[in-house]
């Protein structure tokens, strides 16, 4: 029986068919497929002069170059300050204008809390600016010398402005450690002690208190556990006392 079926196996073999036996179109696709077509050259040589001149028009030329600044959003320093800051030079192609160098050049402005800086095409730069919104105001020889939460001091006014707290500070300043705990304390009081303050007093870091309406005071210490400080004092303004002092919380005493 195994002698009877390998008797008739098929062996099979491959053979190279002659040229003549395959079709010609068959002949031209696989010899098409083998060599890029003169045409497809040409076509990839176009594209990368086009794509050359594009970008020698957008980078190397004046043709698409700055020629208006728009400043967005800036009322404390003048448009003409904040594009003197910027350091973009008229003319110079807007693609290649660095915009985190520019962002940082206005930044460095007091008044700037933020800053985006975009192209406006074909040929004027945007920056819009987000100003810093003012917390409190401290006396200054000039005025009065305007903070944001952060105890940056970005401007100076002749007058008091309404709806902010009045600080006084020796040096105010986002470095400064009395400005500092001023603002932790501040942002500890309730809505009571904030609606019956006239001013935060800040001799030093470890001095602070808080001048109340109807000539009322309170003896804060300094910036530590003030959420507790807030809570103890608010609930001993329902006594006559004229002094409420809450250095110590737990012992707070009254006058």
């Amino acid at each position: 029986m195994t002698t009877a079926r390998a008797g008739t196996e098929r062996r099979w073999k491959l053979v190279r068919a002659r040229r003549e036996a395959v079709p010609s179109s068959v002949r031209r696709l696989h010899h098409r497929g083998r060599r890029p077509s003169l045409r497809s050259f040409l076509l990839v040589l176009l594209a990368l002069v086009v794509a050359g001149a594009l970008g020698w028009l957008v980078y190397g030329t004046q043709v698409l170059a700055v020629r208006q600044i728009e400043v967005i959003g800036s009322s404390l320093v003048p448009s003409e300050q904040v594009q003197a800051v910027a350091g973009v030079v008229p003319g110079t192609p807007l693609a290649r204008v660095d915009t985190a160098a520019v962002a940082a050049r206005v930044r460095s402005l007091p008044s700037v809390a933020s800053v985006d800086i975009s192209r406006s095409w074909p040929h004027t730069l945007v920056i819009e600016v987000t100003e810093r919104t003012p917390l409190a105001v401290s006396p200054s020889p000039a005025g009065f010398s305007v903070l944001d939460s952060s105890g940056v001091v970005f401007n100076v006014v002749p007058d008091r402005p309404d709806g902010v707290v009045l600080f006084r500070l020796a040096t105010p300043g986002p470095t400064d450690p009395a400005t500092r705990s001023a603002l932790v304390v501040y942002a500890a009081l309730t809505p009571p002690l904030r609606s019956a303050l006239v001013e935060l007093v800040a001799e030093s870091p470890d001095h602070i208190q808080l001048v109340l309406a109807e000539d009322r005071t309170v003896v804060w210490g300094d910036a530590s556990r003030s959420d507790v400080k807030a809570t103890v004092a608010t609930a001993l303004l329902a006594t006559d006392a004229a002094t409420i002092d809450v250095s110590v919380p737990d012992v707070a005493t009254t006058r």
